[in-house]
């Protein structure tokens, strides 16, 4: 009997979800978290008619803040942490939230003092139920979150410089050094490990209610891993890394729509044979994680597991590399042996050639399809409706695009002529007609980032890809979402037969 991949809940039935960042979440603390906001926007999604809320990666950040450039593939960004939440535990009283953010230090003061709360609790009453959860948790995770926490302990003593660094005991992981160091920052790793049974308790809670309501949450997975991450020092033999631990070759993407230079994102590749030869169980440990964390997750850069674009790491841009084949169909066959529920979607944007597309369809994962690429003005153009396939999830545009009402100021009037007469649609609120067409798509499921629900033009980018400066750091405000903005999106919810 052929095997059915990818038929789970969310990718069911025709659905249709919004496209927002937690951090993207209006907050008195500069940043969105996890906290009442969250619950309200999950009560928006569900007045509104969708059922999918899909965010960006969750991981701890970088300065930069790209959760594309995590510090763990497995650990939670501490900045979502909703300090109001450790204030209705009892572990952090209400004038210290208020002081903390008179303090530089702000939110990890806050978290701090309730960790020193919490760790006295622990200590005068074992049995208390939240000190069991936290054991568990401990136990649970111990796969990751031990290395996580001692990295994180290290680099906070070594003023935050990268493992490559660190002294070379630590670096290269001797294990003399390391229980010195475990024994020495014992206190440091428990708050490390505090810190991610927070972000676990709190994601996991909003999690089940969004699942209550009928709203599932769509996770997104990057393909490759930052080199100064957790996950790279502890696990060096799975990365092209010499035998100081720097990149020799490192990843990219080469000159597409978005950069004539391409994209040098300088993390390092792996080294597959050693993937293979463990059965992939690093990848496995991480779909264990995200399958906890979310119903369905996006494979960022899904053409990376046909084949790679490997850049010398001396080099400044992406021109110069080449491509190198990569295990997919190994690699995709031992993680749904793994977990056959695994419900998974395929950016398959960029330089997509026929062996990506056969690996793609394979496994039955849907592609994506974004309407701001569909007015070239060739028929063909697989992004024109007309062209779409059931089994895709479609989009007005992603993260890193523009709004589409500011991408609209900045086309041809030949495009935008092309785009009246494609649709037959005369007027000029052409950010409508492409929300509308996008929900009346035959794609199983579509997503509208909240910007252009709200109808946001120039100023309300999350990202332009190939920079560093500006991006990640758009939120809205709850006057924003009007009764019309519900009410447009209830309508094309019911006209386009999207739960």
């Amino acid at each position: 009997m052929t095997r059915r991949y990818n038929c789970g809940v969310p990718l069911d039935k025709r659905r249709a979800g919004v496209l927002l960042h937690p951090t993207s979440l209006p907050s008195s603390y500069g940043s969105g978290v996890l906290g009442a906001d969250a619950y309200r926007f999950v009560d928006f999604l569900n007045d509104s008619g969708f059922s999918v809320w899909q965010t960006l990666p969750l991981g701890p950040t970088h300065g930069n803040g790209s959760p594309y450039q995590s510090q763990s593939v497995h650990a939670g960004n501490p900045g979502l942490i909703d300090l109001q939440w450790l204030v209705d535990k009892g572990w952090l009283e209400e004038h210290d939230l208020h002081n903390c953010f008179a303090d530089v230090l702000g939110r990890s003061k806050c978290i701090l003092i309730a960790f020193n709360t919490f760790r006295r609790l622990s200590e005068e009453q074992e049995d208390n139920e939240e000190c069991r959860k936290f054991k568990q948790f401990i136990k649970d995770q111990a796969f990751w979150l031990d290395d996580y926490a001692l990295y994180s302990a290290l680099k906070k003593e070594n003023l935050n410089k990268s493992w490559i660094d660190w002294p070379e005991p630590l670096k290269k992981r001797k294990k003399k050094a390391l229980n010195k160091v475990q024994e020495r920052l014992k206190y440091e790793i428990f708050f490390y490990q505090f810190e991610q049974y927070l972000f676990f308790s709190q994601w996991l809670a909003l999690k089940e209610y969004a699942n209550s309501k009928g709203i599932y949450l769509f996770g997104d997975l990057p393909i490759f891993v930052a080199h100064d991450s957790a996950d790279v020092w502890a696990q060096r033999q799975y990365f092209k890394l010499d035998e100081e631990g720097k990149t020799e070759v490192v990843a990219g993407v080469p000159p597409d729509y978005f950069s004539e230079t391409g994209q040098r994102w300088g993390n390092p590749h792996y080294q597959w044979d050693a993937m293979a030869a463990s059965g992939f169980s690093w990848w496995k440990e991480r779909i264990e994680t995200q399958q906890l964390l979310f119903d369905v997750i996006r494979i960022d850069h899904f053409r990376g597991f046909e084949a790679c674009w490997e850049i010398p790491a001396h080099e400044e841009t992406a021109i110069n590399g080449h491509w190198v084949k990569v295990p997919g169909e190994q690699l995709l066959t031992a993680l749904y042996k793994a977990y056959p529920k695994l419900s998974l979607v395929a950016e398959d944007l960029g330089i997509i050639t026929k062996e990506v597309e056969a690996l793609r369809e394979q496994f039955n994962l849907p592609g994506m399809k974004i309407m701001q690429f569909a007015f070239s003005g060739e028929p063909g153009n697989p992004y024109l409706p007309h062209n779409h396939q059931v089994n895709s999830v479609v989009y007005t545009g992603t993260h890193d695009n523009d709004t589409t009402l500011s991408w609209l100021e900045t086309i041809t009037e030949d495009e935008k002529h092309f785009i009246r007469e494609y649709f037959n649609f005369p007027y000029e609120n052409l950010n409508l007609v492409l929300m509308s067409v996008t929900m009346a798509s035959v794609s199983r499921l579509a997503v509208l980032p909240l910007q252009d629900l709200l109808q946001l033009g120039a100023g309300h980018r999350m990202n332009t890809p190939g920079t560093i400066e500006g991006n990640w750091q758009w939120r809205f405000g709850w006057e924003q979402i009007t009764e019309e903005t519900q009410a447009i999106a209830r309508k094309m919810n019911t006209l386009y037969g999207r739960q």
